[in-house]
């Protein structure tokens, strides 16, 4: 039976020995299950913890002991009824609320034995055992901190009222925090005019806290700053402090070996079956030369990495042997080359699609990729051959060359085209987002069309453009932007023979921004216009103009139906001029989000898009956040549709729509 002591805890009532039952002796030879068998003629208590030797005597063996600091027991804990009963409990620590900051706080619930048997019951020699171990573990958390021969008392009490669960409570006084009393980085001197600089990367001075975070901190932050600064063989020994008790301080000690100023020397590689040394030095962002630099040296490790040609890389410093240079030893593994890719889609308007495609990315070494690719839809034929060199002379240059037949059938146009293509371009990825990039390409197209203007008639065409385009990217993400803005150009002056030689220059603007309002909300706006400069909207080429309606322009339309229409069947033309504007709300939940637009949108055969006949759409899309980007299911409705317009658009892609 449980009785309540006047002081909150429990006692024990056991009756005299002669009133007990004959025990059989037998038990004496159960076996060991890690808890002695109670004496059931005596009171279960939790006996006064041993002093604990970090309390009498120095951190270091030559230390003197600090008289004056004086050990206190754990406070005797209260006592069961029954010793053997098991009872939920809780866990309580008080006297170190300015010390224990989230460190201090992670570290005790990784390492407690309480924590880690606090969802389960326990009896009392089980919680008894654990008070022991938490006292310990606390006296090494609070000398990591500084904290020499604290006051740890714990106790076991009745559970408060509300609960059913003991209150098991630490009360804790941390004593008198020491503090440095000198820090030796012995060896910083070999440096010459770097010592400065490394000093001030070791943060402990004179007269902070002993504190073992901090201390380790440092040391690892002069490490990767001596290894940023032209030291790749720097080492730095563990923290040594010797401990003054009586003075409650304590003293530093880092030997530093630098290990010698070097510059970047040579690239040299285990295997040059992929790539050759010399194709490593293009895409690296530092020179034989240049002073060394760990950073550099991982930049170049993932850079490898994302060429897709590799499995594994390792990049190890080598001393050149001259004094000045280190050399870069670059270890790969080959990753699998070839790639079969296939991907079945539907989109409003464009009908179902199924693409397939292979790929070997190191046909013409070095990173020279061919792709193969056939698409089979409802209103499009295509087969494609594309060579793209990546890392083209400079890192992260792709020049590109194609070659594709295609069969396309769609409400604005009816085109059979060969097209001939080249480019170069400076990309933008999510290894290294860039802040510029830009374009500058080569076509030759031979297209047989029709459309509602020749009344089905179909016309040949043959054209030659340069298209040129230039891009800024100031915001913070490349596939989920949450703020900052995008501001981009595109120039295409091209000439085209039907019947007639004649010439004229497409010109788009595209520009949108991104603005958060509260943690989990995103407010992304988006503009285009579009003009076609010279010439006249049934000349050109129907593939060649501005069309407007789809989930990457205006959705709740069908794709290319906004605009100008013509002919029996009302079909859309498409225009010399555009404009389109988008604004969306991006609410994101974990994983999942929300994200209510509205878009508009209209195309003009004129020179300048006609802004009071936009064709505006809205609805709700959902976003999965996966680990390479969001996927974006759109559902769209038109507001003020024209005839033949669909009441609802879905579009499914990867990535946000702007």
């Amino acid at each position: 039976m449980l009785l309540a002591c006047p002081g909150g805890a429990l006692a024990q009532t056991v009756a005299p020995p002669e009133a007990m039952p004959e025990i059989d002796q037998s038990l004496d030879t159960m076996p060991d299950i890690g808890l002695d068998w109670p004496d059931l003629g005596q009171e279960d208590s939790v006996k006064p913890l041993p002093a604990d030797p970090a309390d009498v005597q120095v951190a270091t063996p030559d230390a003197a002991p600090d008289a004056g600091a004086p050990v206190e027991p754990v406070e005797e804990a209260a006592t069961f009824a029954d010793a053997g009963e098991e009872r939920r409990y809780t866990v309580q620590l008080s006297g170190v609320d300015t010390i224990a900051d989230a460190t201090f706080k992670l570290r005790f619930d990784e390492l407690s034995a309480l924590r880690l048997g606090e969802g389960k019951a326990a009896n009392l020699a089980q919680i008894n055992r654990r008070i022991k171990e938490d006292s310990e573990l606390l006296d090494r958390l609070l000398r990591a901190k500084g904290y020499y021969a604290a006051r740890i008392r714990g106790a076991v009490a009745a559970p408060p009222a509300g609960s059913d669960r003991l209150a098991v409570s630490f009360d804790i006084t941390p004593g008198t925090q020491y503090l440095l009393e000198s820090v030796d980085l012995t060896g910083l001197a070999e440096t010459g005019d770097k010592e400065a600089q490394l000093r001030a990367a070791f943060p402990p001075k004179v007269g902070d806290p002993v504190d073992a975070d901090a201390i380790l901190a440092g040391r690892d932050a002069l490490s990767a700053v001596l290894a940023e600064t032209g030291f790749p063989f720097a080492k730095v020994d563990e923290p040594e402090v010797r401990i003054d008790h009586e003075e409650r301080k304590g003293d530093l000690d880092i030997i530093v070996t630098p290990g010698g100023y070097r510059s970047f020397g040579a690239i040299r590689l285990n295997d040059d079956k992929l790539f050759g040394a010399h194709h490593v030095q293009e895409i690296a962002r530092f020179d034989p030369g240049d002073p060394y630099k760990a950073s550099d040296v991982e930049d170049l490790r993932r850079a490898i990495v994302a060429t897709g040609l590799v499995s594994s890389v390792s990049l190890t410093p080598k001393d050149a042997g001259d004094g000045t240079h280190v050399d870069l030893a670059v270890d790969v593994r080959p990753a699998p080359l070839r790639t079969i890719a296939g991907q079945l889609g539907y989109g409003t308007g464009e009908g179902y699609r199924a693409e397939v495609s292979w790929q070997h990315r190191n046909f013409f070494p070095p990173e020279g990729a061919v792709t193969v690719r056939g698409v089979v839809g409802t209103q499009e034929q295509t087969a494609s051959f594309t060579y793209r060199r990546n890392n083209f002379h400079r890192r992260d240059n792709v020049l590109t060359g194609l070659l594709s037949v295609s069969n396309i059938q769609r409400d604005a146009y009816d085109a059979r085209t060969i097209t001939l293509s080249g480019g170069l371009e400076r990309q933008t990825n999510i290894l290294f987002q860039k802040d510029w990039v830009w374009r500058i390409g080569a076509e030759l197209i031979a297209s047989d069309e029709a459309d509602a203007f020749s009344g089905g008639a179909r016309r040949t065409f043959l054209i030659g453009a340069i298209p040129l385009s230039l891009t800024y990217d100031g915001s913070d993400d490349l596939l989920n932007p949450s703020k900052g803005f995008r501001l981009g150009g595109r120039l295409s002056p091209e000439l085209s023979f039907q019947d007639k030689t004649f010439g004229y220059a497409k010109v788009q603007v595209d520009g949108s921004i991104y603005q958060p309002a509260g943690e989990k909300i995103v407010i992304a706006a988006r503009a285009r216009f579009g003009t076609i400069l010279g010439s006249t909207v049934e000349q050109i080429a129907p593939s060649r103009r501005f069309y407007a309606g789809g989930g990457a322009s205006v959705r709740g339309y069908g794709y290319q139906a906004i605009g100008p229409r013509f002919g029996v069947d009302d079909d859309p033309v498409g225009g010399k001029s555009l404009a389109e504007f988008s604004l969306e709300a991006r609410v994101r939940f974990g994983n999942f989000g929300v994200v209510p637009f509205v878009d508009a949108g209209n195309i003009s055969t004129t020179f300048l898009p006609r802004f009071r006949d936009l064709r505006i759409g809205t609805g709700l899309g959902l976003r999965y956040y996966s680990s390479f980007g969001p996927i974006r299911i759109d559902v769209g409705t038109p507001i003020n549709p024209q005839k033949g317009d669909p009441r609802v658009a879905v579009y499914v892609s990867l990535g946000q729509a702007f």
